[in-house]
């Protein structure tokens, strides 16, 4: 017989009478754990297991390696192999146990005992349920579910846990809320679409990409946002809109030689579009020479 202190006596079940029953969430199998660490102490001291750890199998029971346990209660250990199971004797003083895998009984100073589940090898290292220790010792049990430590009271009196779990990380704060940029209006709107036919060559009565004139122009891109201009830059000066002196993107300039006979889309920062005889459709300034001295003023339509 080999001697190892305790494989058997700390694979502990919390279904004991002060220990609530719990259901294992990830368990693999009957002899895996699930993914809850958890703890055993016995009166104010909490065991260390150096090897192997305690866990809850699927069917919520609490399962110890019994080495670390039984040295601590006094007993010493023994095991052999019997074909595909294992024997283990606990004794002290007092009581001579004696338990083998996959029997759900034991005997205890020769009394068949019943165990909540038999005793299992998993990974190496035999454990039992932790009501045994109840059963058979007659220790009493506490399940502190705050930390998951089950407490064995083996000197008959109530214990606080002796490690405080760290409490949970703090949740991430939220995103600052970032004020959404307001959509542009209509006439913001045309003023950048203006820019998207840019070199659109300059067509006498030309109304269509394929080509423009001034008015022609202009009225196409109103015309895309519903909104119906006259068809000459000259009845869209007298017609159109209400005048204006303080310039948005999207009002309408007009310029004159003698009569009105040119009109842009302003754009902002003095810049208004226009589909011009030498250039088709392009950009310039108000405040340029040539066209500053011909400009007679600006209307808005929205």
């Amino acid at each position: 017989m080999k001697s190892f202190s305790s494989r058997l006596i700390c694979s502990c079940a919390i279904v004991c009478a002060a220990v609530p029953m719990f259901t294992a969430h990830s368990a693999q199998a009957a002899s895996a754990p699930t993914d809850r660490p958890v703890k055993v102490q016995v009166n104010d001291e909490l065991l260390k297991f150096p090897e192997v750890q305690p866990y809850i199998d699927d069917k919520g029971i609490m399962q110890v390696p019994l080495r670390v346990l039984s040295e601590k209660l006094g007993y010493q250990v023994s095991w052999e192999k019997q074909a595909d199971q294992i024997e283990v004797t606990l004794v002290n003083k007092q009581q001579s146990i004696l338990l083998v895998t996959e029997q759900p009984q034991a005997l205890v100073n020769s009394k068949k005992i019943s165990l909540e589940s038999s005793p299992t090898v998993y990974q190496g290292n035999t454990y039992v349920p932790l009501r045994f220790i109840t059963e058979t010792f007659g220790s009493p049990i506490e399940w502190n579910d705050a930390n998951q430590i089950a407490i064995v009271d083996v000197d008959g009196k109530s214990h606080k846990p002796a490690w405080i779990a760290p409490p949970p990380p703090p949740a991430p704060a939220p995103a600052p809320k970032v004020a959404a940029a307001p959509a542009p209006s209509v006439s913001e709107q045309i003023a950048q679409t203006a820019n998207a036919y840019m070199g659109v060559p300059y067509v006498w009565g030309g109304t269509t990409p394929r080509g423009f004139d001034c008015s022609g122009f202009v009225r196409f891109l109103y015309q895309a946002k519903g909104i119906d201009l006259p068809r000459t830059s000259a009845e869209m000066h007298s017609e159109a809109g209400t005048k204006v002196t303080d310039l948005k993107a999207g009002d309408l300039v007009f310029f004159a030689s003698k009569t009105v006979n040119h009109v842009g889309i302003y754009l902002g920062n003095d810049r208004f579009i226009s589909a011009t005889t030498s250039r088709g459709v392009a950009v310039d300034s108000l405040s340029s020479a040539y066209w500053s001295a011909r400009y007679v003023g600006a209307r808005r339509v929205l």
